[in-house]
């Protein structure tokens, strides 16, 4: 019985081998609820009730309300500048009602009632110029050809977005890396025993040969 055991024991080698496999195991499996908590679960809730549509231009204008952004020029320089507020209304083809278009769920949440936030810059001249000429490729570009844009029903009725944030080849990667962590470690534990046992085996065979 006792020699059983001894034939058992780990070396230091298969004994690294099988903390690295259950460290791997843990990872994968506490990467797959933090992301699933704290990521992936808003992420499909953003989709739940969403989908993509035909959108045509409405109307193309700026409010007089400017908004305040924060450039920076430096490690240790920082400022606010304004920019004005560009609106793209636009139609569906799965409403009538009109909708306010916005590049995607990040500027949406950033500022609601613009469609378009342009990159900061020190000057508000600048700004002006860069809303100005987003403000023409909407006339002028686009004008009334129709293009896809997405939406969501049930948490913003009246926007809809250019593009997603959260597209499925982010969710795929979102589920996959943590499984393959998880899977990776799985494989090293079950290798690592099934060598040992193999081993064992391989020592009792040659013991029985030499009685």
């Amino acid at each position: 019985m006792a020699r059983s055991r001894a034939a058992y024991e780990y070396t230091e080698a298969e004994d690294k081998s099988m903390r690295l496999g259950f460290l791997l195991i843990a990872a994968g499996l506490l990467s797959l609820l933090g992301l699933g908590c704290c990521w992936l679960r808003p992420a499909l809730q953003e989709r739940g009730g969403g989908g993509s549509a035909n959108c045509t231009v409405l109307a193309v204008r700026q409010l007089g309300e400017r908004f305040a952004c924060t450039f920076s020029c430096g490690a240790a320089c920082r400022g606010t500048a304004r920019y004005p507020c560009l609106q793209v209304l636009v139609r569906t083809s799965r409403s009538s009602a009109p909708a306010l278009l916005h590049e995607d769920e990040r500027q949406l949440r950033t500022n609601p009632k613009c469609s378009y936030i342009p990159p900061c810059a020190r000057d508000d001249q600048e700004n002006s110029e860069n809303v100005t000429f987003k403000q023409k490729y909407w006339k002028e570009k686009v004008g009334s050809q129709p293009f896809t844009c997405y939406f969501n029903q049930h948490l913003r009725p009246d926007d809809v977005m250019l593009k997603r944030t959260h597209d499925e080849t982010v969710l795929l990667h979102c589920f996959l890396w943590p499984v393959v962590t998880f899977l990776v470690g799985v494989l090293i534990v079950v290798l690592t025993i099934c060598a040992k046992s193999l081993a064992v085996r391989a020592e009792a065979i040659k013991k029985k040969k030499h009685l």
